[in-house]
This record gives C-alpha cells, structure tokens and sequence, in this order.
C-alpha cells in the first residue's frame, strides 16, 4: 500500500479507537492511539496472513499477539477493517455477552485472538512458544507480539527473553511500544528501565530501533529485518511512539492511559482525525 493508503486506514482506527472507548465511558485510549500506525501496517501492508479462514493453529502464514491487552481498541479496529469480523461490530466493545472484551478473550471465539491476554508479561512466552513450535513444524511463517514498555517491568518478560536467546528461537519479532508512560507516570519514574537497546542485546536479541508513526521507517525496518530472521537470536524492535497519538489533548500525558474522553472530548477529537472509510 501507499503510505496515504496506510495513513486513510490508521486515521480511520483512530476515530474507532476513541468512538468505542467514549460509548461505554471505559477503555484505554492513549496507547491504542500510539500504536495505530504499526498494526496498520502488520495488518494491511507486511503480515502473511488470512482473515477468511481464520485457524488458531495457523499453519503457514503470520501470527500477531497483543500482550499488552489493555490496548484492544487499536486491535479490534484493526482485525475489523482487515476483514476477520464485520466492522459493524465495532460497537458492541466492553458490553455485556460482546465478543471485544475489555481485554482480548478466547472463550468468545473472535477471529483472529489467539491467547487471552491483559495479564501483563505473558505474550512473550506464548509468541515465543509458538514460534518453537513452527520451527519444529517447518513452518517458515513469523511470530509478531507487541508489548508495552511498562510491561517490561514484569519479570516473565525477562525470563522468556533468556529462553528465546537460550533457544536461538530465531522466527519471531517482537516489538515495544516504547512511548515512555504507563498508568501511574512516565516509565522513569516509576521503575526505570535504564539502557533497553543494551539491556536486550546482552540478553542474546538482536535489535532495531524506529519511529512508530514513520511508515517509511516502519517498512524501511521490517525489511532490514529480513536480514536478520534465521540467523541464530530473536529479534525485537524498540519503536518510539507518542501516547495519544492523533489527538491533540491526550498526546504526551499518561493521564489518557485508560480514561474515556467525555462527549465534549470525543467530539473535539473527532473533528481532528478525518473520517476516511466510514464510521461503524
């Protein structure tokens, strides 16, 4: 796609994102903004993948897990626009007996969720465990997780980071969003994570760093990826975001972590993300 093409479709999640959190007064705006433009382009531009015929085992194509769940608006939106469930259903977020929980769940059978997540520090281990088990399938398709860089504070992180260098589980890419808020402050403050590039690479991961609105960059760094996959370590990106992202009043605060804009709110930052394909 045409980055204009990739920008018409982030935009377009964003008004999702901040429609669907400001209905049931509940959700977490600020990262799911921050990350529209990656799983716009993991979904429409880079991942092998299949909305049709949608199979927890995955056999030979791409899998993408969400460990930081509190982020599903950017997902929902995006597994809805690429065709795994109608858009229209959009609108039934966070209510009661609705397939889009609050968190992703597996028990509602939503195309496209693969692991219950939400429980923070988890992904890694399962994005790692399924990537294992494609390698022993000779199944050459990649493993995408994301993870929140507060969730880097949890110590499972660590721990499965040491057995996929341990591993050489060399098939998976997992990235941090790495916009320097969680819920109680700025990262810093609340548990600094001191050098991540070096603290990854002595680690055993090989590492790539971006801008996560850049699509140019984006898919300037996937490509140069490439180069890396099957060589021997896992790879992760630390991608620079901006909370809030698209909306003027959320940008830069953690404060919009998981609070709802209030009708004022929502229509303020509406009038700033331009419909491109169509409201829910």
């Amino acid at each position: 796609m045409t980055n204009q093409e990739l920008i018409n479709i982030s935009t377009q999640i964003r008004r999702d994102i901040v429609r669907m959190v400001a209905a049931v007064k509940s959700g977490h705006p600020g990262g799911s903004l921050g990350c529209a433009d990656f799983l716009t382009f993991l979904y429409f531009d880079w991942m092998n993948h299949n909305s049709d015929q949608f199979s927890m085992d995955a056999r030979n194509e791409d899998v993408f897990f969400l460990s930081n769940g509190h982020i599903s608006p950017v997902w929902y939106s995006a597994l809805a626009r690429s065709g795994y469930f109608p858009v229209s259903e959009l609108s039934t977020f966070r209510k009661i007996s609705s397939r889009l929980q609050g968190h992703p769940s597996t028990d509602k059978n939503l195309p496209g969720i693969r692991m219950a997540s939400g429980s923070l520090g988890q992904g890694l281990s399962v994005a790692l465990g399924t990537a294992e088990t494609k390698k022993l399938n000779n199944d050459t398709s990649i493993v995408y997780s994301l993870h929140g860089d507060g969730e880097l504070q949890e110590g499972q992180i660590w721990e499965a980071a040491m057995y996929g260098a341990a591993r050489g589980i060399d098939n998976i890419v997992a990235t941090i969003d790495y916009n320097g808020r969680q819920i109680d402050g700025d990262v810093e403050d609340v548990l600094s994570l001191g050098n991540l590039k070096e603290k990854w690479q002595a680690f055993g991961w090989v590492v790539y760093e971006m801008d996560g609105h850049n699509f140019d960059e984006i898919r300037k760094t996937f490509t140069s990826i490439g180069d890396s996959l099957g060589k021997g370590k896992p790879i992760v990106v630390l991608m620079k975001t901006e909370m809030g992202k698209g909306v003027d009043f959320m940008m830069g605060s953690h404060k919009w972590h998981g609070v709802a804009p209030n009708e004022e709110q929502l229509e303020i930052a509406l009038n700033q993300l331009e419909e491109t394909l169509g409201d829910y």
